[in-house]
């Protein structure tokens, strides 16, 4: 390569350099504003697309024309029945003027920052002006009788002073869904002056703060105690009633029993009664032979003694016959 030519690749190499930093492209689900020296210049360029600025002078800013989503910290806060709770709570937006989101924010990181204290304070407001049942159930949620329950259900008092009857049988009038869209309203009238739009807020979640978990943890336990010592009630009750049925039909069935044997047995003395007689009437002497040979036998010459005289007829078949 001579002196010559020399300059001229130069040239060519700082014009490919300047015109490359001529375009820009401007791809799908993004936006850009060119600022020259710092200030806008032109319209913002929606469109995905190849466009031309002014290399060394005009520079890009693309932000997201999709949603993005922010997260807030816990925050604790007290609700208007001064239950101290933390909510968590997320939102979802979008940037819809990028020309005054560049003048006001300047990056994502800046709009996040406006939203926590947008959100936040709004959330906070919402939280302290509802009752803590408002909070955690939807506004088609219908209260649960005592007879849904059971005839048996004792309300009990909360360590933290609430009724547990008043929280089943309480009535939700706005609910969760119409606090969110209020925290919407309010939080979608400060942000467009940031050219950003708030498209919903949602509470992740809702918890007791720590002194109050441990109150609602023993009140949890304290009333599972009360219902497993009630369904131990109940089961020795059933059982010391099934135990009284036992008892009961088993002496009736003894009774029966009884009632049947001293039957059976009475049947069996009269027949044996009604068969003696009638041996007894056909033979007279061979009956008195046999009762009294029978009598004999029955005797314990070990343990009875006899006096008798020698008239008695208690040996008189053992006598000589006359």
């Amino acid at each position: 390569m001579g002196k010559k030519t020399l300059p001229f690749v130069i040239l060519i190499l700082v014009l490919l350099l300047v015109g490359s930093g001529a375009f820009f492209t401007v791809s799908e689900g993004h936006q850009a504003i060119i600022t020259q020296f710092g200030k806008p210049v032109g319209g913002p360029y929606t469109q995905a697309g190849l466009y031309f600025k002014i290399p060394l002078i005009q520079e890009v800013h693309l932000f997201e024309e999709r949603l993005l989503k922010w997260d807030g910290s816990p925050n604790q806060i007290p609700t208007r029945d001064k239950k101290y709770i933390w909510v968590d709570t997320t939102a979802r937006w979008r940037i819809t003027n990028p020309l005054r989101f560049l003048q006001t924010v300047a990056s994502e990181r800046g709009a996040l920052s406006r939203l926590d204290d947008i959100i936040d304070s709004v959330v906070r407001d919402q939280v302290s002006s509802n009752l803590l049942v408002e909070l955690v159930r939807s506004s088609d949620w219908k209260p649960v009788s005592r007879a849904e329950l059971g005839e048996k259900y004792v309300p009990t008092v909360a360590s933290g002073g609430e009724d547990d009857q008043t929280r089943i049988d309480s009535e939700v009038k706005i609910g969760r869904q119409t606090i969110t869209r209020a925290m919407l309203v309010e939080a979608a009238k400060l942000t467009p002056q940031y050219g950003i739009e708030v498209v919903d807020i949602e509470i992740k979640r809702i918890n007791y703060v720590e002194s109050v978990q441990q109150q609602v943890f023993q009140r949890m336990i304290s009333e599972r105690k009360r219902i497993a010592s009630q369904y131990r009630s109940e089961g020795e009750g059933e059982k010391r009633r099934i135990l009284g049925q036992m008892q009961k039909e088993l002496a009736r069935i003894r009774s029966q029993a009884y009632k049947k044997a001293e039957k059976i047995k009475g049947q069996g003395d009269a027949d044996a009664t009604r068969i003696y007689g009638s041996a007894y009437g056909r033979n007279p002497d061979f009956y008195s032979l046999y009762k009294t040979l029978e009598s004999y036998g029955g005797t314990d010459s070990n343990r009875t003694d006899l006096i008798l005289s020698t008239d008695s007829d208690f040996y008189k078949y053992l006598k000589a016959p006359k």
